[in-house]
This record gives C-alpha cells, sequence and structure tokens, in this order.
C-alpha cells in the first residue's frame, strides 16, 4: 500500500523526535551500556524495547521486578547531560522551517529537559506545541500523546500526519486515527508495516504550503 502513495494531503504534521529529527542512537545507547554496567546487566534487552517508549516502560517490559520509577530517573539524569553522537538528520531543518509553529508539533517519548536538549544540540528550534513523557498517562504505543498533540494545534486527527521511525511510534499514529510515514532509520521496514508510506529517508520528503493545507510529496 505505501509504495503506491506519491503525495499526501494534511493541515498539520506531527513528528517523533528520536529516530526523525535527530539520530541520537549512539547517545541513547552510551546511556543504557552506563545504566546497565552499574547493575551488571546487560543492555541488549532493554535497547531491543527502547525506541519509541518512555524509559519507565521500556524498564516494566524487561525488567518487571524493578522499581520503574526510580530507575527510570536515575536514567533520565544521564540522558540530560549526554550530548555524545546527536545530530540533525538530513532534511530535519528545511521540514521544520517549512511548516512553521502552527502547523507541526512534536511528540516524544523522552522527558522534556532532554528533549530540549537533543533539539539545541542538534541546531533545531524546540516546537510550540511540544509533547513529551510527562504530559501523557500512557505513552506510546498508546495514541494520547498524538491525540493530545492534535488538540493543542486545533486539527482533527484524520488530518493529521505523524512522521515516526518505531513500531510503537507508527502503531501510536495509527491508533490515534492519523496516516503515518516512518523513515527507516531504526527499524526494518517489514517492523514498520503498520505505517502508509515507508522512506529511507526524511530528506526524501517535500512539503509545499501554498495552499489551505499541507501537500506532502516524496
Amino acid at each position: 500500500m505505501g509504495a503506491l502513495i506519491r503525495s499526501l494531503h494534511c493541515r498539520a504534521i506531527l513528528l517523533d523526535l528520536d529516530g526523525v529529527l535527530v539520530d541520537s542512537r549512539r547517545c541513547v545507547e552510551l546511556v543504557w551500556h552506563a545504566w546497565a554496567a552499574e547493575r551488571g546487566l546487560d543492555p541488549a534487552p532493554f535497547l531491543a524495547v527502547a525506541h519509541g517508549r518512555r524509559i519507565s516502560e521500556t524498564i516494566r517490559m524487561v525488567r518487571p521486578d524493578m522499581d520503574a520509577a526510580a530507575e527510570a530517573a536515575v536514567l533520565d539524569a544521564m540522558e540530560e547531560t549526554e550530548t555524545r553522537g546527536l545530530a540533525p538528520f538530513p532534511g530535519a531543518a528545511d521540514l521544520v522551517a517549512a511548516l512553521g509553529e502552527s502547523r507541526h508539533a512534536v511528540v516524544t517519548s523522552g522527558s522534556r529537559m532532554v528533549a530540549t536538549l537533543r533539539l539545541s544540540t542538534a541546531g533545531l528550534p524546540a516546537p510550540r506545541t511540544f509533547v513529551t513523557a510527562g504530559d501523557v498517562r500512557r505513552g506510546k504505543p498508546d495514541p494520547e500523546g498524538y491525540l493530545l498533540a492534535a488538540g493543542k494545534l486545533g486539527v482533527a486527527p484524520e488530518d493529521c500526519l505523524v512522521i515516526e521511525d518505531s513500531p510503537p511510534g507508527v502503531a501510536a499514529g495509527k491508533a490515534a486515527g492519523m496516516r503515518v510515514v516512518a523513515v527507516l532509520t531504526t527499524h526494518a521496514a517489514e517492523q514498520l508495516a503498520l505505517a502508509d508510506v515507508r522512506l529511507g529517508a526524511l530528506a526524501a520528503l517535500r512539503v509545499d504550503g501554498a495552499g489551505t493545507g499541507l501537500d506532502v510529496s516524496y
């Protein structure tokens, strides 16, 4: 299905942060490896499911016996100072500039402090409409974050386009009743089969906002 669609029309674009706007793979791995080493744990099971999820939910999935809230606080504190490896994905700055503040939001599973740090380190502006981990009761794949962002923008879910990179993020966008473009930065295409469109890179997108809405082509 995704391969047949060459253009989409929407009124707003809702962007994930890590894996979409900012390449944070090395940064994330450094933090999880350091945290796991301090506890004598293998980081691999955590990293296998961490992308797109809040830290506390990742810990609950992998080690339900641990105090997820306490360990998430430790990991958050580590992420608040780690910037190694952070870089914008090609096309991220141009896309955000083309959209303007009123027609896009960032919806991330990270804390506001971490998300702001990663954007600024990558040379990208913090959005006016910003939904982070602390703004929702349930993280991705629950649609709460994307529905909250659409409400803040005053745009109906069916008029929003989500750009994601992870299975939980894609599932969240679809559960919100939105169309989803998946970029293949952290997962293989077959893992993102729910997406309406799958692209190798964010830079492949072109946005024309000259009309009443946004025409997105690739």
